[in-house]
């Protein structure tokens, strides 16, 4: 029980006391002394009817305060179902932007590109003096190449994936079948381009640096030999820059279908470059190059 509510009986109690004195004194024709601690009676009126009044707001005071934490319950509720319903609304989102990107990552989605190592089985291209074989590396710039432009979205052709030429081993004229083969693959595959590896020679030594060769009366070809030249240029530091290069004689420029380039890497004629193309740092910026190259051109193109 609150201490104001006990006041009240209390003071009820008193009250009850004298109205009782009060009768008999009525009925005995005489005052009765006062019995109370001498409040006049008047005053505990007023003092009740002020505890009643207190009584009255306390209690108002009590509901008002539960009905607040009812509400703040609530409303606390209904936060909590928004943050969850919020969360699992932007973990939605986020799952669906990681499908897109997975799905933009695809190899394939944007395309095919044929892309042609050089040389290969009897056929050993040019050699450096360490006796480094140009078939070789003509591969190992052709895989990593492909694994770059797979992260781009795209689906990759090797004309040759291993070591081995295109050419049967019975056959008399090898390095014509050979390349009559690459050329069929780009025919089949009907690539957004086609990039054939190559590492370069020449009778002297000192020339050094990467040149891309197109089929002269190509403009596309033209274009993605300048934009591959460029980005070999300016991302690997040539000492001496050179300019992509029209040709007409080139089997594989002439004879194959669709925009196709011949990206020499370097000399390997050159001492310094031939220590260079055998060194993997060197490779993967050369194909980072060349990528960003390719890139460049397709980019261009799907804006004209």
């Amino acid at each position: 029980m609150s201490p104001a509510i006990g006041i009240v009986i209390n003071l009820l109690g008193v009250n009850a006391v004298k109205q009782s004195n009060q009768k008999k004194k009525n009925d005995m024709g005489r005052e009765m002394p006062e019995i109370s601690s001498g409040i006049p009676a008047k005053l505990i009126r007023y003092l009740m009817l002020f505890m009643l009044l207190v009584l009255v707001f306390l209690v108002s005071a009590y509901a008002g305060s539960m009905k607040k934490k009812e509400k703040s319950r609530a409303e606390q509720g209904k936060g909590d179902i928004a943050k969850e319903s919020g969360w699992e609304e932007s973990k939605q989102e986020e799952k669906a932007r990681d499908n897109s990107n997975k799905e933009a990552a695809e190899p394939g989605t944007k395309g095919t590109i044929v892309l042609d190592a050089g040389h290969g089985g009897f056929d050993p291209g040019v050699s450096g003096a360490s006796g480094i074989a140009e078939r070789e590396l003509n591969l190992v710039f052709a895989q990593k190449l492909e694994k770059l432009l797979e992260e781009e979205g795209y689906q990759v052709v090797q004309t040759r994936p291993t070591e081995a030429g295109l050419y049967d081993e019975g056959q008399s004229h090898k390095k014509a079948q050979d390349m009559q083969r690459r050329c069929a693959v780009i025919e089949k595959t009907q690539p957004l381009v086609s990039v054939s590896i190559h590492q370069n020679s020449y009778p002297d030594s000192s020339v050094s640096g990467p040149q891309v060769f197109y089929y002269a009366q190509s403009k596309e070809g033209e274009r993605l030999a300048s934009c591959i030249q460029n980005c070999m240029n300016e991302q690997l530091d040539v000492k001496t820059p050179k300019k992509h290069k029209g040709n007409e004689s080139y089997y594989i420029l002439k004879r194959s279908v669709g925009t196709t380039v011949i990206v020499e890497c370097g000399f390997l004629t050159n001492p310094e470059e031939e220590k260079m193309l055998q060194n993997e740092a060197y490779q993967d910026r050369a194909v980072s190059a060349i990528r960003d190259g390719i890139l460049r051109y397709l980019q261009d193109t799907s804006e004209e």
